[in-house]
């Protein structure tokens, strides 16, 4: 195999070519794994209940911010972005934690329950 480009190229040694890489799994892959698809699992299920708690959270604030004469005096653009991106991310965090330890444990009592 030859290595270079333009007018000069050289060989590489014999011994380079054949020369295989030696890959060793690691006994900690699996778990690794696991937690990387838990992880992601959470961020995706973490994902739809913001959309959805934010666009609940929309209409009653907007609505509100309308119609209520307190919150038409009081309530700015930024009080009423901060009401429902508080409401999203609230929502995120609670269910990506939920769906965690739903993951954490049934990973826990599959290993140690010998009963079954």
């Amino acid at each position: 195999m030859e290595v270079g480009s333009g007018s000069y190229r050289r060989r590489e040694p014999f011994w380079a070519s054949a020369m295989k890489p030696t890959v060793i799994a690691s006994p900690n892959e699996n778990k690794i794994s696991d937690s990387q698809s838990t992880v992601r699992e959470a961020a995706y299920s973490g994902f739809k209940t913001a959309a959805i708690s934010g666009a609940i959270a929309a209409v009653p604030t907007l609505v509100g911010c309308r119609v209520i004469p307190w919150a038409k005096a009081n309530l700015n653009y930024t009080a009423q972005a901060l009401i429902i991106s508080a409401a999203s991310v609230a929502g995120f965090f609670i269910t990506a934690d939920k769906t965690i330890l739903q993951n954490a444990r049934g990973n826990s009592i599959g290993k140690y329950d010998k009963s079954t």
